[in-house]
């Protein structure tokens, strides 16, 4: 099926009408935040589910306990998407914490008039670009990819869902109030889990034990991810998402784009990234390797 038939445009960029159906979206433009609500905000496949575990760990002091018993989408929801309407998201205790993948343009009014903290997390392009085409590959809810080359143009036009990786990474970049934006690569997430819980506690105001980070980094392993079926997606039925085909949780590692691009495909790409970030002036640690 065509982006016709399974997308909907919504604000200039598609948005899959299975996950985002107008009402909604309607739910999510009227969304009232508060002043102590947590954002996690991420350009899709960019450490999301990462995020939904790691949080909830922090907030609860290594309380496995929702992690455990709860599915992340209902654990910590997206706004636009069609289980925000149900799940009574007014009614939960403070500090509530949400997701999106809308751009910066895109927020709600509430959310500059009342200015809630955003944990945003940043990933290479390249395995964004490669991780999406595996997921695309097998949701049912989203346009098949196609070739490399077919995609990578899509990718590079943002004729994907929730548009061009590089309007929104430059449009929450250039976000007012940054002093309640915490800015995060999955690459650093990578490379000291320790380090990155550390950091994320500080964020949210939690003061943590070494002992309880570790346990907290721990448990927030790919591996042990993975095999946590909240957080792994097997609840999903296969007609939405078939991990027969590609797990919903790969491989979480850095540089797989290595293992798909051609060496043409990488100089493209590198080149549209050049001049799109070329008044970026945040140091991305993949442009130091």
């Amino acid at each position: 099926m065509t982006e016709k038939d399974l997308y909907t445009e919504y604000k200039g960029v598609y948005v899959p009408k299975h996950l985002h159906p107008p009402q909604s979206l309607k739910y999510a433009e009227e969304f009232e935040f508060r002043p102590d609500d947590i954002l996690i905000v991420t350009y899709p496949k960019s450490g999301t589910t990462w995020m939904q575990e790691m949080v909830p760990l922090i907030m609860s002091e290594g309380d496995l306990t929702p992690v455990l018993t709860v599915p992340n989408w209902d654990r910590v929801p997206w706004l636009e998407e069609h289980r925000a309407i149900v799940l009574n998201l007014e009614d939960r205790p403070a500090p509530r914490i949400f997701a999106t993948h809308f751009h910066y343009h895109m927020m709600q009014q509430s959310y500059f008039k009342n200015k809630p903290k955003v944990i945003y997390v940043m990933r290479n392009p390249r395995d964004v670009f490669v991780s999406s085409y595996h997921y695309y590959g097998m949701a049912s809810y989203l346009v098949k990819p196609g070739t490399l080359d077919e995609f990578l143009m899509k990718f590079i036009n943002g004729k994907v869902m929730f548009g061009s990786w590089f309007d929104h990474v430059k449009g929450w970049l250039n976000a007012k109030n940054q002093d309640l934006i915490m800015y995060i690569t999955y690459e650093e997430m990578i490379w000291d889990l320790k380090e990155s819980v550390s950091k994320l506690a500080n964020f949210l105001g939690k003061s943590l034990s070494p002992e309880l980070i570790g346990k907290i980094a721990e448990h927030c392993t790919f591996k042990n991810m993975k095999q946590n079926n909240m957080s792994n997606y097997s609840l999903v039925p296969q007609e939405f998402m078939d991990q027969n085909k590609s797990a919903f949780l790969r491989k979480g590692i850095c540089g797989d784009w290595k293992n798909h691009f051609t060496v043409a495909q990488a100089e493209w790409l590198d080149s549209v990234y050049k001049e799109e970030m070329k008044d970026v002036k945040f140091k991305f640690m993949w442009d130091e390797q």
